[in-house]
């Protein structure tokens, strides 16, 4: 594995969006595998209080079965307390010595990428990949990151809609996979 897409996130819920990026990342960037990589704590959203570990771990393996090119990384959840990019990183670096490194990141945080823990050593890892929204304009990266932009399907839905429809009671299941439906009903999700 020369090309490695990392693709953090709360993912809570995973939905079809996410599965459409790394679909796009792969193909646009020629990357031999994409790692799924779920938060166990955001810094920026210390506050948040996500669905818990296991089920958002459920929901990503259920959601990427039978996608030989995509993984799960529950790195983060076993180091708990705040998730910090570079440390996952760093473990990447060290478990494939000489192979390049892609951060999957939403554009709209790209300008915040100079505040992130240990944002210098960071640049230096990875290349920056930013996932357009529908509408959005270019982002260009802040000095010392190198990226790009991803050019592939921008899907107009996001884990916060998805959590918002589950409490209102609308329907959910063109936005994530069946199963990942059925987890979050069994499991009374964001209700």
């Amino acid at each position: 594995m020369r090309r490695i897409g990392l693709f953090g996130g709360s993912f809570d819920p995973v939905h079809l969006g996410h599965l459409l990026v790394a679909d796009a990342a792969r193909e646009e960037l020629e990357l031999g595998r994409v790692f799924f990589i779920p938060a166990a704590r955001s810094p920026f959203k210390p506050d948040n209080e996500p669905a818990p570990d296991e089920l958002r771990a459920a929901m990503l393996r259920l959601a990427l079965a039978g996608r030989t090119h995509c993984e799960v990384d529950e790195q983060e959840f076993h180091r708990g307390g705040l998730s910090y990019t570079v440390d996952t990183i760093r473990d990447y670096a060290k478990r494939f010595p000489g192979s390049e490194l892609f951060w999957l990141i939403g554009a709209d945080n790209v300008a915040k990428l100079p505040e992130w823990h240990r944002s210098a050593e960071l640049a230096q890892l990875a290349q920056f990949v930013a996932i357009p929204r529908p509408g959005e304009a270019a982002v260009s990266f802040p000095a010392p990151f190198r990226g790009r932009m991803l050019t592939g399907i921008p899907f107009g839905v996001s884990s916060s809609l998805i959590r918002a429809r589950v409490k209102a009671g609308l329907p959910i299941d063109q936005l994530v996979p069946a199963a990942v439906t059925e987890t979050i009903r069994n499991n009374q999700l964001y209700l």
